[in-house]
């Protein structure tokens, strides 16, 4: 009798210390190509994950008995139901989750967070959505006179990753969307330009897949939008990062790896070339002329971006910063980051959250982004079009520009913003342009890392009349190509 008692109580004792794990709540985040499914948990889960069928996925819990999914929030339309059962033999539980469509699943642990406990989550991608994304992009769409300017907004973060939190509480991803709307609607008033969302609403993107968004949609500039966050809560002010040359030169090996890419990346030209050799090299030189072309203009747009910016609001950092983040990994699409303030700052929080500063913060980032453009539009842009027909000259204005330089001016209006000077890419940006004068020889030898941009700046000349002036169809020149420069 003792010895039956002793086996009661030792087994008592090993239940609990095995199954007193419980799910205390379920949180689904939907995208539109996936959807995560996150099982808020009392400890680590003991999981093992099954896929029975492409529509329904099952995940064993050993050190679970309790059939309970607690809270339950969100709803996507991939999940229909998810449905809990006990395991026989006190095996644990079982989770099923049923599914509208066929989707590939992936599931994993994640350890106690600042704002969360122990966590079991599980990934659904969405095929059919992969499928259609997989499509390649329709041709730019043209209107009477040429394409709008196309610029695509990233408001980091969202969904289950809130991003950085203020010390009341305010979420950097609802700062960053209400950023990036604002700037959409602004862009999308200005004829000849249009703005696109990587993402409309509340929902996770990984970072390495926003520049792809942009790609799909042919963007002529990605603006990714955040708000900083450090302990030091003293520290404020915005600040504007660019693409670091280790990132660009990283991705360009990865991107000629992918032998499949390659048609996107010439164009037409590669149904001409059939030796794969001949093919890569070719592909390789697109991509340097892109990549020095993306760094140059993501390096002069971010200068812009300050400069209006520093009207509005605090500078953390008065030049561009480089760094290799994931959102800023395309070397062929010229891209920005703009951390909007210090959301870890309270001052800056309270700022941040107001719709007032909101709105001041993309009035500043527009205004840098449409000079931009009218100064160098795209060649085939309705922009750079109606220039052409009423060509501007510009090379006197920036004459005088260049003697009252150092004049100081009020800020204000955008009438009366700091005057961006012509100036050699810095060493960050990659490349480098010849810094002879402005009034020089009346012909110009194209060497390695220079661009059609840069030219344009370092004579003095708007880039529809060095465009019209050597009867070119586009932006890109090579190496060794003789251009004209008009007097």
């Amino acid at each position: 009798m003792l010895r039956l008692l002793w086996c009661c109580i030792l087994s008592l004792m090993l239940v609990p210390a095995f199954a007193t794990e419980r799910i205390e709540s379920v949180r689904i985040w939907p995208s539109p190509d996936s959807t995560r499914v996150v099982f808020d948990l009392t400890g680590k889960a003991q999981y093992r994950l099954l896929s029975q069928n492409r529509q329904t996925v099952e995940l064993e819990i050993a050190n679970i008995q309790s059939p309970s999914l607690g809270k339950m929030s969100g709803e996507s339309e991939l999940v229909k139901d998810i449905k809990v059962k006990r395991l026989p033999g006190n095996r644990g539980i079982l989770l099923q989750v049923e599914l509208s469509r066929a989707a590939r699943e992936k599931a994993f642990t994640l350890p106690p967070s600042d704002r969360y406990g122990h966590r079991l989550v599980l990934d659904l991608a969405d095929v059919q959505a992969e499928q259609a994304a997989a499509v390649p992009p329709p041709p730019r769409s043209q209107r009477a006179g040429g394409r709008d300017i196309v610029i695509a907004i990233d408001a980091g973060h969202g969904g289950h990753d809130p991003g950085a939190v203020g010390p009341k509480g305010t979420y950097e991803k609802h700062v960053t969307m209400a950023v990036s709307e604002k700037l959409q609607a602004l862009i999308n008033k200005e004829p000849g330009f249009k703005a696109v969302l990587t993402r409309t609403s509340d929902y996770y993107i990984y970072p390495s897949k926003r520049p792809d968004l942009a790609r799909n949609k042919q963007a002529d500039l990605l603006v990714s939008v955040h708000a900083d966050a450090v302990t030091n809560r003293n520290a404020h002010g915005a600040s504007v990062w660019v693409l670091s040359l280790r990132r660009a030169t990283t991705e360009v090996g990865r991107m000629l790896e992918q032998t499949e890419q390659h048609s996107e990346l010439l164009g037409g030209v590669a149904e001409v070339i059939k030796d794969s050799a001949n093919e890569r090299y070719l592909a390789q030189t697109v991509l340097d002329l892109s990549m020095n072309h993306s760094m140059t203009t993501g390096f002069e747009v971010a200068k812009r971006v300050l400069a209006e910016m520093g009207q509005v609001t605090h500078l953390h950092k008065k030049e561009p910063q480089a760094a290799s983040l994931g959102v800023l990994k395309a070397p062929d699409i010229p891209s920005i980051l703009v951390e909007t303030g210090y959301i870890s700052n309270p001052t800056e929080e309270q700022k941040l959250k107001s719709a007032s500063h909101q709105q001041k913060l993309a009035n500043a980032i527009f205004r840098a982004l449409k000079q931009h453009f009218t100064d160098t539009p795209p060649a085939d842009s309705w922009l750079a079009q109606r220039q052409g027909a009423a060509p501007v000259n510009r090379a006197a204005t920036q004459n005088t520009t260049s003697r009252v330089a150092n004049t100081a001016s009020t800020p204000g209006t955008a009438s009366q913003q700091p005057v961006m000077q012509p100036r050699p890419a810095p060493v960050i940006a990659g490349p480098r342009v010849a810094t002879s004068a402005a009034t020089g020889p009346s012909v110009h030898t194209v060497k390695r890392g220079e661009t059609l941009s840069g030219l344009a700046k370092q004579y003095g000349l708007p880039m529809s009349v060095l465009r019209s002036h050597n009867k070119l169809k586009s932006d890109n020149i090579q190496v060794g190509q003789v251009l004209r420069i008009p007097n």
